[in-house]
């Protein structure tokens, strides 16, 4: 698996069946606030003066690969989603999941895997119901139509976007994205000395086909300021209301150079596999940074803040560390290793996973045996994802 691919965009349609809509089914709940979602978006924009601070190159081709029959392929394959019983009496029980997803952290907040012989048989592409979730705590109920994404700060016109603006207002990007969970495999960290994370398998990893707006483009629209007059880094901030640090919102940031720089193809994503994203990925919009760890990726996105000094989130610094060994969790708070730069984790880490044969299996050596090739299975991504 491939965690970014080259600066292309891969011309889904606007859905995969033409138009954008939740579809109900017998487990669908009239007052769930996203799948009564029935939204047709106007991405032709032919009617538009081109706008000199979102003029982009057309890097369409011929050749370009096309995703779309192997999504079909497999949504067509999976068992459906449903309003799991398990999420009864929590603030998450009008969310439908796939109820083969492995739950890591008892019954809520929902952080899940799938199978890994599930998740091989799907190949380079991943459905959306057995994607990897990690969250800090119940799924916020949005509204398209009321949505917001304010862009705030050093910048020297601040805007606070609609859904539809930047669906009309800006060219889209598509393209597949591989995201990895910074705790992916941790259960085998786990096995030899436990850390304060939960144990990830080697599930936390998976690829969708994800379209957005670039987010230089928004800058430049909000004119961003330059690094003499302060715009050091670019902060993101979700929508949840969580404990952390006596109560705070989900957020984290980047260094403007990478925000401002359209080879790394960081978008705002409002669909994923040809669908409006679903609420546990972070419905209607969040953050896609190519090569960075999923933590850095905020869903339910509502704020894009220009500053001088990275986030200042209970997130940003108490998640997402990779701490000498000697340093626990008491020491780390007590001398303030939380807020050492040189322990971020932001770019991907290489890593391989050998998946068949599967853990424990038996392989017989005998006269039979010895004679049959064996095909070994496994996936791959690279340092940073390039």
């Amino acid at each position: 698996m491939a965690a970014s691919v080259d600066n292309r965009q891969f011309h889904l349609e606007p859905s995969l069946n033409g138009v954008v809509r939740f579809k109900s089914g017998a487990t669908h709940r009239s007052d769930s606030p996203v799948r009564t979602f029935n939204f047709t978006p106007d991405f032709t924009r032919s009617n538009q003066k081109p706008d000199p601070y979102t003029m982009e190159e057309d890097y369409s081709s011929d050749d370009e690969a096309d995703y779309k029959d192997l999504i079909r392929k497999g949504n067509s394959e999976l068992e459906p989603s449903i309003l799991d019983p398990r999420d009864e009496g929590t603030a998450d029980n009008w969310v439908e999941r796939n109820p083969s997803m492995i739950r890591l952290t008892g019954k809520h907040p929902f952080n899940c895997e799938a199978p890994l012989p599930m998740l091989m048989h799907h190949g380079f592409i991943t459905p959306v119901p057995l994607h990897y979730v990690r969250s800090h705590g119940a799924v916020p109920k949005t509204s398209w139509s009321d949505w917001t994404v304010e862009i705030c700060g050093l910048v020297k016109r601040p805007i606070r976007f609609t859904m539809n603006q930047l669906v009309n207002e800006f060219p889209s990007r598509e393209f597949p994205v591989t995201l990895v969970c910074a705790g992916n495999r941790r259960k085998e960290q786990n096995m030899v000395k436990q850390t304060i994370g939960f144990n990830w398998g080697a599930g936390g990893v998976s690829t969708s086909v994800w379209r957005g707006v670039p987010l230089h483009l928004i800058l430049k629209r909000c004119g961003i300021y330059s690094r003499k007059k302060g715009a050091l880094n670019v902060c993101f901030e979700g929508a949840e209301d969580l404990p952390g640090g006596g109560g705070s919102k989900y957020g984290t940031s980047i260094r403007k150079e990478y925000a401002m720089d359209p080879a790394r193809d960081i978008i705002l994503a409002y669909m994923q596999n040809g669908e409006l994203l679903a609420p546990d990925h972070g419905y209607p919009v969040r953050m896609i940074i190519p090569g960075f760890i999923g933590g850095r990726m905020v869903k339910w996105l509502k704020r894009i803040i220009v500053t001088t000094k990275e986030s200042d989130s209970y997130y940003h610094y108490k998640d997402n560390r990779v701490l000498p060994s000697h340093v626990d969790a008491e020491l780390a708070n007590a001398e303030g290793w939380w807020y050492k730069p040189e322990y971020i984790i932001n770019e991907l880490n290489i890593n391989s996973v050998i998946t068949t044969p599967t853990h424990e299996e038996i392989l017989p050596i005998n006269s039979w045996t010895t004679q049959m090739p064996y095909r070994l299975k496994g996936y791959a991504y690279s340092g940073e994802g390039f």
